[in-house]
C-alpha cells in the first residue's frame, strides 16, 4: 500500500499528460470519446508509469518535462530541415550522384538510458538519417543518406538531449 502511495504521482502525471495528448489528437469533446480517452489513458499509465519514472517523483522530474518542452520544438525543426534537404536530394536531376549512402558508429556520452534512448529516436526522427543499432553502452551505428546528413551527428543533439536528463557532456 505504502508503494502505492509512493508512487501515486508519477501515475497521475503519466495519466495527465496522456489525456491532455489524447484530447488534442482526437479533438473530440463529447462524454464518449473523452471516456475513452480516460479509460484508455488510466490503463497505459496503470502499465507505464513505473517504467516511466523509475524512481518516485522528485523536483527534479519536472526540470526534465520542462527540458523536453523546449527540446520539442526544435527537433520539429531540425526535422523539418532535414526533410527540405531530402527532399532536395530526391528532386535534383543527378540524384544517384547526390545520395551517398553511410554508415558510421559513434559512442554517446549520454549515461541515462532514457537519454539514450530518445537520442536514438529523435537521430531516427530526422529524415536522412536511421538509427540501426543501439548498445546498452551508448554505442550507436547510423545510416544517413549522405555526408551532409551524417555531419552533424552526434553534435548539439546529443548536447540538448542530456540537458534535457541534466547531463553534461
Amino acid at each position: 500500500m505504502n508503494n502505492i502511495k509512493q508512487y501515486l504521482p508519477a501515475y497521475c502525471l503519466t495519466f495527465t499528460v496522456l489525456m491532455v495528448i489524447w484530447t488534442i489528437f482526437s479533438g473530440l469533446l463529447d462524454l464518449y470519446h473523452l471516456s475513452l480517452g480516460a479509460i484508455s489513458s488510466a490503463f497505459v499509465s496503470a502499465i507505464s508509469a513505473r517504467i516511466i519514472f523509475p524512481e518516485p517523483l522528485n523536483f527534479s522530474i519536472f526540470a526534465t518535462w520542462i527540458h523536453f518542452f523546449f527540446y520539442f520544438p526544435w527537433l520539429i525543426w531540425q526535422i523539418f530541415m532535414s526533410s527540405i534537404h531530402v527532399l532536395k536530394l530526391v528532386l535534383h536531376p543527378k540524384m544517384m550522384e547526390k545520395i551517398d549512402p553511410v554508415i558510421f558508429d559513434f559512442t554517446s556520452r549520454i549515461k541515462n538510458d532514457i537519454g539514450l534512448i530518445t537520442f536514438a529516436n529523435s537521430i531516427t526522427l530526422t529524415p536522412g538519417t536511421i538509427t540501426v543499432r543501439l548498445t546498452v553502452f551508448g554505442k550507436y551505428k547510423i545510416h544517413a543518406i549522405d555526408k551532409d546528413s551524417a555531419s552533424g551527428l552526434p553534435g548539439d543533439m546529443e548536447k540538448r538531449v542530456a540537458k534535457i536528463f541534466n547531463e553534461k557532456i
